[in-house]
């Protein structure tokens, strides 16, 4: 019997224009909840996907800074969360709840 190799799951792989970018981080925004550190990995995924070197030079933070903030184990300031949604070309946006 043939072994099966498996790796591990890397969304990076998968975010390929702008709408998967958009779409999985909507997603993940959805799914997030309260938690911040979710949204700073989802970021990070986007990130590698678009490549963390440029991201850097985009947002004038350095490369290892970066993917220490968005590891989901760093604490990024919101001001650097901003910075890395500018530098990908993304939006934030807001809309009631409906409560």
């Amino acid at each position: 019997m043939d072994k099966t190799k498996l790796r591990r799951w890397d969304s990076a792989e998968h975010l390929k224009t702008n709408e998967d970018i958009a779409l999985y981080l909507e997603a993940c925004l959805e799914e997030a909840g309260d938690d911040a550190a979710f949204i700073a990995k989802a970021l990070g995924n986007i990130a590698r996907a678009r490549g963390m070197t440029q991201l850097a030079h985009d947002t004038g933070l350095g490369r290892e800074s970066l993917y220490k903030a968005l590891s989901g184990d760093g604490n990024p300031s919101f001001s650097t969360i901003l910075k890395v949604i500018k530098a990908l070309g993304l939006k934030l946006h807001v809309e009631t709840s409906g409560q």
